[in-house]
C-alpha cells in the first residue's frame, strides 16, 4: 500500500505538469475540426444547443466526414431553433422528414425516435438539463445514476426504438457518446461550450473511445483491455487523481492525435519503467 502510494504521488505531479502542458498547446479552437462538438458553436442559446449536442453525439460513430455530413443532414430537417421546432412539430412530419436518413446502421425511424423522446421530455420538464438535473443526487460519486436514469427516460419516450443510438449504462457500455455530450454541456473552456449548470464537473466520466483508451494505456491509467464502462471509470479514477475537480479535463487533447494527422504527441510520454500502474 505504502509502496504504491509513493510511486503514485510522483508520477501523478508529472503528468499533471505534462498534461496541463498539452492542455494549454492545444485545447483551442482551432484543433476542433473535424469533430461534430463545431456544430455546437452555432447554437448560443442553450435550449438549443443541448439537443445539438445530443443529435451530434448520438450520430459520433464512423468515419468523421459521414459524422459530419449526418449530423448536418439532421440540424437541415429540424430547422434553426432545434427547441423550437422539436415543440411545434408533430411526430408525424419528423418521421417524413427524416424517412430517407441513414448513417451506417441508423435510420430515419431511429434518429425520429430519439426527437420524439426529446419533445416529450421538453413537453414534461421543459429542457435536457431539467430533466437530466431531476435524476442527479448529490450522493452520486458519479455521473452514471444519473446517466442511466436520462438514457432510460429516453429510451422510454421514443415512439420507436432508437436502436444503438441511445446506449443502456446499466448493460456495461462505457457509453462514450453520452459521456462526450455531458463533456460539452457541463464543461466550459475554449473548446466546451457549455450551458448545463448544477451539474457537477467532478463527477463526469471520460469518453472512452479507441484513442483515449491507448492514451490511458500508454499513461499507466489502465491495464483492461475491454473498452466498457468498468474501464472508463478506472481510467475516470486515474484523471480524478490528477485533476479531482475536473477529471474530464485532458479529454479533448488527449484525442486530437487520433483524430488530426497534424499532431505529435509522443514526447509527452516518460519511460514505462517510470509510470505508475494501477494495482
Amino acid at each position: 500500500m505504502t509502496d504504491s502510494h509513493e510511486r503514485a504521488e510522483p508520477f501523478d505531479a508529472l503528468c499533471r505538469s505534462r498534461l496541463d502542458a498539452l492542455y494549454h498547446r492545444y485545447n483551442r479552437r482551432r484543433y476542433v475540426d473535424p469533430d461534430p462538438l463545431t456544430f455546437l458553436y452555432d447554437y448560443p442559446d442553450p435550449a438549443d444547443r443541448e439537443i445539438v449536442a445530443l443529435i451530434a453525439a448520438s450520430l459520433a460513430y464512423g468515419q468523421v466526414k459521414t459524422i459530419l455530413k449526418s449530423v448536418a443532414a439532421v440540424l437541415d430537417c429540424i430547422g434553426p431553433s432545434p427547441a423550437l421546432s422539436l415543440r411545434t412539430a408533430s411526430p408525424a412530419a419528423l418521421r417524413k422528414s427524416l424517412s430517407g436518413f441513414v448513417h451506417r446502421f441508423a435510420t430515419g425511424d431511429h434518429i425520429a425516435g430519439v426527437l420524439i423522446a426529446v419533445q416529450r421530455i421538453l413537453s414534461r420538464h421543459g429542457s435536457l438539463h431539467n430533466c437530466f438535473l431531476t435524476g442527479l443526487q448529490s450522493s452520486d460519486e458519479t455521473i452514471l445514476p444519473a446517466m442511466t436514469r436520462f438514457a432510460h427516460r429516453l429510451i422510454d419516450g421514443a415512439s420507436t426504438d432508437p436502436g444503438h443510438l441511445i446506449p443502456r449504462p446499466d448493460r456495461g457500455s462505457a457509453c462514450k457518446r453520452l459521456n462526450l455530450m455531458l463533456r460539452w454541456l457541463v464543461r466550459q473552456d475554449a473548446v466546451d461550450p457549455g450551458g448545463w449548470e448544477g451539474v457537477p464537473i467532478s463527477k463526469l466520466i471520460v469518453p472512452l473511445d479507441v484513442h483515449m483508451h491507448r492514451m490511458a494505456r500508454e499513461l499507466g491509467l489502465t491495464n483492461r483491455k475491454a473498452a466498457n464502462m468498468k474501464t472508463a471509470l478506472e481510467i475516470t479514477a486515474g484523471f480524478s487523481r490528477i485533476r479531482p475537480e475536473d477529471p474530464v479535463r485532458y479529454d479533448f487533447t488527449l484525442t486530437r492525435p487520433g483524430i488530426r494527422g497534424d499532431l505529435d504527441m509522443a514526447e509527452f510520454f516518460v519511460a514505462p519503467n517510470n509510470r505508475h500502474r494501477p494495482s
